[in-house]
């Protein structure tokens, strides 16, 4: 029993001593392997390697942090120079737009003074202020009166597009204002003629200034002689506190159509206004009483001082009024 019982106690010493010889084989090989200057650099440079590696990386988040902060910084600085640059290209755009409204206002005036020198009768500038919209009586609202020179029944002419034009007359004269009765107002007659055939006719308005004006008792014989687009202009026919209303030879407008009936004894004609009433501004107020003598400069040259009362004989000048 004993001889068996040493039997397995045997191998089980024999495993004890191998497990025993192989720790201490692994713990010598250990040992020996760490004392070695070369796993010391290994785990310096392991080291090194990790402390560069979270420097880089804290370096890197920094930096980040940073840029985005200064990117925040220069966008705030470009949004308000932005702003301000804005605002200036605004400025510039209203100034631009005022010097080209300066320019147009300027070409207009000297236009107007250009026509103001060629005018024989003596005429007062005037501008359109107001515009009376009920159809039944269109009038136009100017800014001279009688301390100006501009008394009841004297003719208002106008120059557009380089044409000079018959606008109406004056029904009201006040003192600093008047009131202008146009061509196209219901109540307007104008003694007229054909500029080529010299037809004479009466040139009527229909109340609105967009309708063409009628041109009526025209004689039959004109009626192989009149076509489209002659000239119509005043005749001066007319005698009204001595002398006409109207100067002869200004223009009214063109013939649109001719209507002619056989049972008639006289013909009709729709006249284009030779003058576009909606883009009207500038007017001039004729004094008849007041014509220039021959050589005599025009009015506009006269250096006569634009708020010189009527007794003195003075009145608006082209230029003063387009000053």
């Amino acid at each position: 029993m004993k001889t068996g019982g040493g039997r397995k106690q045997q191998p089980r010493e024999l495993n004890a001593n191998l497990f025993v010889f192989a720790g201490l084989g692994l713990v010598s090989f250990l040992l020996l392997f760490f004392s070695t200057s070369s796993f010391v650099i290994d785990v310096k440079n392991t080291g090194l390697s990790m402390y560069s590696g979270v420097r880089g990386g804290i370096h890197a988040v920094s930096a980040w942090i940073g840029g985005t902060i200064n990117s925040i910084q220069a966008l705030a600085l470009l949004q308000k120079q932005y702003t301000e640059l804005a605002v200036r290209v605004e400025q510039y755009e209203r100034l631009e737009r005022s010097a080209a409204e300066i320019r147009q206002e300027n070409y207009r005036l000297r236009e107007q003074l250009g026509f103001a020198r060629e005018i024989t009768y003596r005429h007062i500038a005037a501008e359109i202020i107001g515009r009376d919209p009920n159809n039944l009586f269109s009038s136009l609202v100017i800014n001279k009166g009688k301390r100006h020179g501009v008394d009841y029944n004297m003719s208002v002419i106008a120059f557009q597009d380089g044409v000079q034009a018959l606008v109406g007359k004056v029904v009201q004269a006040g003192q600093f204002e008047s009131l202008v009765m146009p061509v196209y107002d219901t109540s307007s007659f104008v003694p007229a003629r054909f500029a080529s055939s010299r037809y004479d006719g009466l040139v009527e308005g229909r109340g609105q200034r967009n309708y063409p004006l009628a041109m009526r008792l025209i004689s039959r014989r004109a009626r192989d002689e009149i076509n489209v687009g002659d000239m119509v202009i005043s005749s001066g026919i007319g005698n009204t506190g001595g002398g006409a209303v109207y100067p002869p030879g200004v223009n009214i407008g063109r013939v649109r159509r001719v209507m002619f009936r056989e049972d008639e004894t006289s013909m009709e004609a729709e006249i284009d206004a030779a003058v576009d009433f909606s883009r009207l501004e500038y007017v001039f107020v004729i004094d008849r009483q007041g014509d220039l003598p021959s050589g005599s400069p025009p009015a506009g040259d006269t250096g006569e001082s634009p708020q010189a009362s009527p007794e003195d004989g003075a009145v608006d000048s082209g230029g003063g009024g387009a000053a």
